[in-house]
């Protein structure tokens, strides 16, 4: 897989069309890894240019902001908002909700003003514009329904982008009792990933996962690192990993398109 970094292409006098910010867990955990990967390969069959920061891409400072320590996000967030200044970064896209919330509406008030999309948006308009080409032929017919990711869904609007995606592979789109703006967190937004579960009845992301099964799915489409790790562990609970798969929509894409 060739992808570029700023630096590099910035020492040859090229700008991207798009930086991708990759995010920690798209980076580091090994489950997202596999999601990085599938939209890198979609941006490539769409002749995207872009680019990633690489080692020069910290933490967005979601987590720190969310657990309430202002300051060491805001340390963060100045740091990466100099390193996209230097580049003359004009837009961004992510795969991960929480980055996506951050570099859109918090970076603004720190000197950092980009253009920032999710992927599923981005993805969508790459369709639009003739750049990709989707035959769901793999998921003809299958059952799918769609978690929102909180700060996709309830705190940006952005509803009808995956979903659109989601119809465009020809599948079955089942909506669970609990969606778009009544949309239930996996519960491990506002940095709970990190932290042990709060004593309680039930985890959230057992509850969550309920509501998914209700709908008999075949796969759990997710949006976010977070949600699919949630949601992954909400189907090994209940002892349905070997039937019902947890996978992004970006996965979704390359998959049907045997990338």
């Amino acid at each position: 897989m060739n992808v570029p970094t700023m630096a590099s292409l910035f020492a040859e006098g090229k700008q991207p069309e798009v930086l991708f910010w990759v995010g920690c867990a798209g980076s580091f955990d090994d489950r997202a890894k596999k999601i990085t990967k599938a939209f890198v390969k979609l941006l490539d069959k769409a002749g995207v240019s872009f680019a990633v920061l690489g080692t020069e891409e910290s933490c967005s400072g979601d987590p720190a902001k969310r657990a309430g320590n202002e300051f060491l996000f805001q340390m963060q967030a100045v740091t990466n908002i100099e390193v996209m200044n230097g580049y003359g970064i004009k837009k961004v896209v992510t795969a991960c909700p929480h980055c996506f919330n951050t570099l859109k509406n918090e970076y603004p008030g720190l000197g950092g003003d980009y253009e920032v999309v999710h992927h599923t948006q981005f993805l969508k308009q790459l369709l639009e514009e003739g750049r990709l080409t989707l035959q769901g032929g793999t998921f003809r017919g299958k059952r799918i329904t769609f978690h929102d990711p909180c700060y996709l869904g309830r705190a940006n609007n952005v509803y009808e982008a995956p979903r659109e995606l989601i119809r465009k592979l020809d599948a079955e789109l089942v909506e669970m009792k609990n969606c778009k703006q009544r949309g239930l967190c996996c519960g491990a937004g506002g940095a709970q990933m990190f932290k042990e579960a709060e004593k309680g009845d039930k985890e959230v992301n057992i509850e969550r996962t309920e509501q998914a099964l209700e709908t008999q799915p075949e796969i759990i489409a997710a949006a976010c690192p977070f949600c699919n790790t949630m949601m992954t562990d909400g189907v090994k609970n209940k002892e349905k990993e070997g039937a019902i798969a947890v996978m992004d929509i970006a996965e979704l894409m390359a998959q049907a398109e045997d990338l």
